[in-house]
């Protein structure tokens, strides 16, 4: 199975996705992909939120996974609907064990220096930052990568292109996660390929 650093370094930003129609699945995934962004979270917030992992999964290049998976219940639905990693925005025992055992990739939320040390007790080495901006930002995940200096992170929560530069230039951080790049409502293909495109294109110049 992939590894957890290898989904991660396929693109530099993860859309985080929050999609209530399952007729905007395939139009958003295709215009991500053509943008350069294959890495796709589909949170869990919506009832439609599996049958999106489902309909995305068949678009050619797109590797999607589940976000806003917090119990085991909602990761056995999620790789039961075919997600090829799991994100949650928290780190419990009973789902860190579940989501090892599985041998799923795992991206569990960190937010403090004991968050980090419980997982890196359960074997982890990679987590999403979360929530990013409302925890301390980029003085706080810093200062937080320096002791734990093996462990690699996805920010997420409150970053927008013009602070992309900014958390990439992170040494620990090998991508963010940004919901920026897919506004709410109907999707405009044309304009979430470019943001996918600019994301990729910023990301190269840091």
């Amino acid at each position: 199975m992939t590894s957890v650093e290898t989904i991660m370094r396929l693109a530099p930003v993860i859309p985080v996705l929050v999609i209530h129609d399952v007729a905007h699945a395939r139009p958003i995934a295709e215009a991500l992909v053509a943008g350069g962004l294959r890495t796709l979270e589909v949170t869990l917030r919506t009832p439609a939120a599996l049958d999106v992992i489902r309909e995305m999964k068949t678009v050619e290049g797109a590797v999607v996974g589940a976000g806003t998976v917090v119990d085991r219940a909602g990761l056995e639905a999620s790789i039961e609907a075919g997600a090829e990693f799991i994100v949650s925005p928290g780190l419990t025992e009973p789902l860190g064990r579940a989501a090892i055992e599985s041998g799923i990739p795992f991206l569990p939320g960190v937010a403090t220096a004991a968050d980090i040390m419980r997982g890196m007790d359960m074997g982890l080495g990679h987590f999403k930052f979360f929530p990013a901006e409302a925890s301390g930002g980029i003085p706080a995940l810093k200062a937080l990568s320096g002791p734990f200096h093996g462990a690699r992170f996805c920010p997420t929560g409150g970053i927008i292109e013009a602070s992309l530069t900014h958390w990439l230039g992170i040494p620990a951080v090998l991508c963010v996660g940004g919901s920026w790049v897919v506004p709410s409502g109907e999707p405009d293909v044309a304009e979430i390929t470019e943001r996918a495109a600019r994301a990729v294109r910023i990301a190269g110049t840091r």
